[in-house]
């Protein structure tokens, strides 16, 4: 065995502390005046949440932006950090999902590369071809970093990778720097009541989707294994708890923290695998919550890889991670999924079989479909991965 692990430029995550109270004193410690909120939009419009945090910061509250739509489209991103640049923000901080944080980070560059236009962003995204060769654009360090307040459990807080949505095309497309990861994140239970129970549940198994890629790929390595199992075991436990008990703080607190763990393959450089190359074109694309992209493609893409006799022994090892020892690892992540009622076909949430081609040929342009632990040959399999979804 031998590799690297990579490390970000994150300097702490802050648990278990109400956020408007730590984003306060985090500012304070950053030395920063100018705080501009990017806020998600249901804990903007019918939460006191935002406004709480914005009296906490007092002087220092600079504005606020809230409504980037799910996938962090490019014109609602750009929207934003021209708002952000005109408050003279020195500081940004997320409070709200996945599509806000990653949003934020497209906005980062946007203000360090003076983006006004959304065609703009041609030059900064990353580029992936048909065969799976990566082109990186050089990005410059933001001078304007965020801290993160996530309300779901996708995890993007934790990554120095972006996600942006292209209107143009319906393709989501990634920015990648180091600076692009929070300075900080603050995990905080409690405002996660707001977040829809289908919201937070399904973005838990986003969560999962990394732990099982992460332990099923060729380059997975005891370091990643072991948050990556603990977080399988926090989540299962968790979630459910969540869904019993909606003001179970303890138990969003441990879902919080688990997917925090479930984070560390993706940052430490692990390559996912198909489940969330096709997932993010389930989402660009035809519109699918990343959640749900997870709670379909995940089950299907470990039934497709089971059938290579050399990916057995990790896929027994995810089985097992969900207390299922001896069961087929798709059939113990399909029968979770299924528990916490969520959906488990493309059908239930919209996608037919006409779109499978269009589905199919834009995920071949996502770095990630390259490193599947099976090798995807091109748009037939991935035809023959979404009807095992379907």
């Amino acid at each position: 065995m031998a590799g690297a692990i990579r490390f970000t430029e994150m300097e702490q995550v802050i648990y278990g502390k109400p956020a408007a109270q730590a984003v306060a004193k985090e500012a304070r410690r950053l030395g920063k005046s100018r705080v501009f909120i990017i806020a998600g939009k249901t804990m903007n419009e019918t939460t006191d949440e935002v406004d709480r945090m914005a009296d906490a910061l007092g002087d220092a509250y600079a504005g606020r932006f809230a409504g980037i739509p799910p996938h962090s489209p490019r014109d609602a991103v750009v929207e934003a950090a021209n708002a952000a640049r005109d408050a003279g923000t020195d500081l940004l901080v997320t409070f709200g999902g996945g599509s806000v944080t990653d949003g934020t980070k497209v906005i980062q560059v946007c203000l360090e590369h003076d983006v006004t236009d959304m065609a703009q962003l041609d030059d900064y995204c990353i580029r992936t071809t048909d065969d799976g060769k990566v082109q990186m654009p050089e990005l410059r360090p933001s001078s304007v970093r965020q801290i993160s307040v996530p309300t779901t459990l996708s995890g993007g807080e934790f990554n120095p990778l972006g996600g942006c949505t292209d209107p143009r095309i319906k393709v989501k497309q990634g920015y990648r720097h180091p600076s692009l990861v929070p300075v900080s994140v603050i995990l905080d239970p409690a405002p996660t009541v707001h977040t829809p129970e289908w919201v937070f549940l399904s973005t838990g198994i986003r969560a999962v989707d990394h732990c099982v890629e992460a332990l099923c790929s060729p380059e997975a390595n005891h370091y990643c294994d072991a948050d990556a199992l603990h977080a399988i075991r926090l989540l299962s436990s968790a979630l459910p708890r969540v869904k019993a008990d909606p003001s179970d703080m303890d138990a969003r607190l441990d879902c919080l923290i688990g997917a925090w763990l479930a984070m560390t393959a993706v940052i430490a450089g692990v390559p996912m695998g198909a489940s969330h190359a096709i997932g993010h074109i389930l989402g660009g694309t035809c519109d699918v919550p990343h959640g749900y992209t997870s709670c379909i493609m995940m089950p299907a893409v470990l039934r497709w890889n089971a059938e290579e006799p050399a990916l057995a022994e990790r896929q027994k090892i995810v089985a097992e991670a969900f207390g299922k020892p001896g069961a087929a690892a798709g059939d113990a992540v399909r029968a979770f999924v299924a528990g916490l009622g969520l959906p488990g076909t493309l059908g239930e949430v919209g996608v037919s079989a006409d779109q499978y081609d269009l589905i199919a040929k834009n995920s071949l342009h996502d770095r990630w479909l390259h490193t599947n632990p099976r090798k995807v040959n091109g748009a037939d399999d991935v035809i023959r991965l979404l009807e095992l979804a379907s």
